[in-house]
């Protein structure tokens, strides 16, 4: 098969994946697939399961039970639970970063590129003295890792730092090497293991930068990452894990709104749950989690997980530490709705057919339904609102200038002049 072709199909996939320590089950029965060419998220909570998910999939641990099958481009197949670790990332050809920094902090950024590429540089060596003597093959393969190193501190933005000790770097051109060593050994698939910790807004923008120009060479991605700012922004796909057991796979926009994945970053009693989305006048969310988990993939019952009628468990203590029932009329959106209203809402959608509002950026399904719910259907209400409208709506969805901070109200004139005020 041509190795210029990659094969159809995941470049991972995991079925069934477990992993225990004693009488702890840290991964119990995960399957999910990560899509060649792709930037797939495992997310979760503290203490969800997802390093330990990566140690399996990198080596450092061999799984209790499962399968873990690497697809490299040219169709050749490895099951990594099965392979030695030294042979994952010389064969499967998987490359990792951790948690925590790990460069030759002595070492100049050139010189951490080139280590890691001493595999190549000993073949080429034929491990004897050629390599000190710079003969033969060696001499090539030198200025070939050479060439490589700089194409990657280009791409990470520290060619002017080539020189300099590892250890000198900003914490933020420290994670842009460690990605970019990585790379140097020719990965198809790179592990990263929360690659924006500790970084602060213009470093996460430059590790988009070059996590998508990665993906941009065809190498596929796999990361684990608590930035949801990086989560959302760069990946194609997202795998949700609690307590071991994954709650949610799929697009970012679903992951996001789904109400299991709320639930366990909230990461509280289900009691405070409910007051949280009641608060803030959530009812499509919380009619959602009045349901019983699903067993197919969340754990059996956990204190994030709904494992009964919502209504059934809402309450809070007042004053006198007594404890009362919550209304959900007591949301800022009910309280807002008893005096004011939307001075061009309409009872329903002129000729049968409602706008696609969510092609306004920052409006999802859920403030779609919504507005809907407060008689705006068409793109030309929205671009009629007054600054009062726009203080009805932002109670309505408890947002706090954010629909001027979006500018709904131009997107929306946009599309009205683009469509003639017809949808």
């Amino acid at each position: 098969m041509n190795a210029q072709t990659p094969v159809a199909g995941p470049i991972l996939r995991v079925e069934h994946l477990s992993m225990k320590f004693g009488g702890l089950v840290a991964i119990g029965d995960l399957s999910f697939e990560a899509k060649r060419g792709e930037i797939t998220a495992l997310i979760g909570p503290n203490g969800a399961g997802k390093t330990t998910v990566f140690n399996c999939i990198t080596g450092f641990y061999k799984p209790s039970e499962g399968m873990i099958t690497l697809t490299r481009a040219d169709g050749s197949q490895y099951l990594l639970e099965r392979l030695p670790d030294f042979q994952i990332p010389a064969k499967a050809k998987v490359a990792r970063t951790f948690q925590n920094i790990r460069l030759f902090s002595g070492m100049t950024v050139l010189e951490n590129l080139l280590v890691a590429q001493h595999n190549r540089l000993m073949a080429a060596s034929g491990y004897t003295v050629l390599g000190l003597l710079g003969l033969g093959s060696y001499r090539k393969a030198s200025a070939e890792s050479i060439d490589l190193a700089e194409h990657w501190l280009e791409r990470a933005s520290l060619v002017d730092r080539a020189d300099d000790p590892a250890g000198d770097l900003p914490y933020g051109a420290q994670r842009r090497l460690e990605i970019a060593r990585a790379m140097c050994t020719g990965p198809e698939l790179l592990c990263l293991d929360e690659p924006a910790a500790g970084l602060n807004p213009k470093e996460s923008l430059a590790l988009n930068d070059l996590l998508n120009g990665i993906k941009s060479t065809g190498t596929s991605i796999l990361l684990i990452e608590h930035d949801m700012s990086v989560v959302m922004q760069i990946s194609d796909h997202v795998v949700v894990l609690e307590y071991g057991r994954k709650i949610s796979d799929g697009d970012p926009a679903s992951v996001k709104s789904d109400p299991k994945v709320i639930a366990a970053y909230l990461g509280v009693d289900d009691t405070e749950v409910t007051d949280v989305l009641v608060e803030v006048g959530d009812e499509q969310v919380i009619e959602q989690l009045d349901a019983e988990p699903d067993r197919a993939h969340g754990p059996s019952d956990s204190s994030s997980m709904m494992a009964g009628p919502v209504s059934d468990s809402v309450g809070h203590s007042d004053e006198d530490g007594e404890t009362v029932k919550v209304d959900p009329g007591a949301s800022k959106a009910g309280q807002y709705e008893r005096r004011a209203a939307l001075s061009n809402a309409i009872a329903a959608p002129r000729g049968g057919k409602a706008d696609e509002l969510t092609r306004i950026k920052g409006i999802g399904p859920v403030n779609e339904r919504k507005l809907h719910e407060h008689g705006i259907f068409h793109f030309e209400q929205i671009a009629a609102w007054t600054e009062d409208d726009v203080a009805a709506a932002e109670a309505y969805l408890d947002f706090d200038g954010r629909i001027a901070r979006e500018d709904w109200i131009g997107q929306a004139r946009a599309f009205v002049q683009k469509t003639g005020g017809v949808e």
